[in-house]
């Protein structure tokens, strides 16, 4: 089968890629000259374990190609993809929408037989609706249909979340869009991987109800986590003890600095916006963001009382920035409110991450990146853990206690326990929920 990708960022690079090693003939189109160089010559423009090993693959096997002409990949499709961002608007924080109607534009002026458009952008509720009618108002004789398929790639794991998906979510209207998509997901459906087939309006839903439940989870341990500091309770046991009911499951309960990345603060805000839309305030969702929010600065707190209420002229060390681990990706991450208080309160901040520099050279300015996490601790005042690389789950801490000049440590993900630390050396230590 022949497919067109819309789109090669994130979820668009890797959803082609994945799809070409599926055994289809997958063009993905992107507008930006430079970044199609790259990709055709085999470098992937984000960090994402394993993609390019794949994509390289399908491309020497002939099955995956890129352009910048979106009439050529769409010639001949019989499903095309748009997979480009949808970006919180200013103002309002409804999803932006002008990427997706611009794309089904030029779609619309390149069918050249049935194809099934299908939705992988994360789009309000009715958007799929809306393009079937665009394009069919721009191309009123084209043989077309409509479909949604929102994506659930987690960062850090999503070849594998592609390949063994929980569910494949497929919003149609018609059988023939169904055949088509039935053969796109062919090779998980061979293999008994759920694909459920809703309508369109249905899968939009799909997908914004689920990150805003992973949000909500994922704040309310957190919320959880403040009173048990309070109360003198562990919220690594708490969060076990109600984890292991069949109902409420593991995942998602980790306390930390609060959520971030590309879908959650996205999602929960175009969510809340859709409900007021339509007169059905979200309320939940709406208290998560709040809440979320409060707890990044509630971070800050802890370290300036760690550090005896000040950061003023103080060298702190903060390992790990990333949104979360295995990704370069800084989108609202907790860190873009954490590291530039420090810096603003006169701490003088070294931060080292595996894979955020790129990024974070940019969007945190003030502060000197290292590549080695001793270097950064030695005569820091502070240490904190921000994000739970595997890099940093087996440091010498009595090694890094040693060489700060005062060693304190704020361990926001709880990856070591108290008496590791007191045990290590370390004169004070914070960590969350305990």
């Amino acid at each position: 089968m022949k497919i067109a990708m819309i789109g090669t960022g994130y979820v668009g690079l890797v959803s082609g890629v994945c799809l070409s090693d599926f055994g289809h003939e997958v063009v993905c189109v992107d507008r930006d000259a430079a970044k199609v160089a790259a990709l055709r010559s085999g470098r992937v423009p984000i960090y994402e374990p394993g993609l390019e090993e794949v994509m390289q693959r399908n491309v020497a096997a002939g099955r995956l190609a890129f352009t910048t002409e979106t009439a050529a990949a769409v010639a001949g499709a019989e499903a095309v993809f748009i997979a480009v961002g949808t970006p919180s608007r200013r103002g309002d924080g409804h999803a932006d929408l002008s990427y997706v109607f611009a794309a089904a534009g030029e779609i619309a002026r390149a069918l050249t037989g049935y194809a099934v458009v299908v939705t992988k952008s994360t789009v309000p509720v009715g958007t799929n609706r809306k393009l079937l009618e665009a394009i069919r108002a721009a191309r009123p004789a084209a043989a077309f249909d409509v479909a949604s398929n929102p994506e659930f790639l987690r960062e850090g794991a999503a070849i594998d979340d592609f390949m063994r998906p929980d569910r494949v979510i497929v919003g149609v209207e018609s059988e023939r869009a169904r055949e088509v998509m039935g053969q796109v997901y062919r090779p998980l459906f061979l293999r008994d991987f759920p694909v459920v087939y809703t309508g369109l309006e249905s899968a939009e839903m799909i997908k914004y109800a689920a990150n805003a439940f992973l949000a909500t989870k994922i704040t309310f341990i957190n919320e959880i986590a403040a009173l048990c500091e309070k109360v003198g309770a562990d919220v690594r046991a708490v969060a076990r003890g109600i984890g292991l009911d069949g109902r409420i499951g593991m995942k998602f309960l980790h306390a930390g600095p609060g959520y971030g990345g590309s879908c959650f603060p996205k999602d929960t805000r175009a969510l809340a916006r859709i409900g007021q839309e339509h007169a059905v305030p979200m309320q939940i969702t709406e208290t998560v963001i709040k809440v979320n929010a409060e707890i990044q600065r509630r971070m800050v707190g802890k370290i300036l009382d760690l550090c005896g209420g000040t950061v003023n002229g103080r060298t702190v060390a903060v390992l790990g920035v990333t949104f979360k681990p295995n990704t370069d990706d800084m989108r609202e991450a907790p860190s873009l409110t954490i590291v530039p208080a420090l810096v603003g309160g006169g701490a003088r901040v070294r931060v080292v991450d595996p894979e955020g520099r790129r990024e974070g050279e940019a969007l945190l300015p003030g502060v000197a990146w290292h590549d080695d996490p001793y270097a950064a601790a030695t005569g820091a005042d502070a240490l904190v853990i921000l994000t739970e690389w595997n890099a940093f789950r087996a440091l010498d801490l009595a090694r890094i206690a040693a060489v700060m000049a005062t060693p304190r440590l704020a361990d926001l993900r709880n990856v070591y326990s108290p008496e590791e630390a007191r045990a290590a050396g370390f004169a004070a230590y914070t960590g969350v929920g305990r």
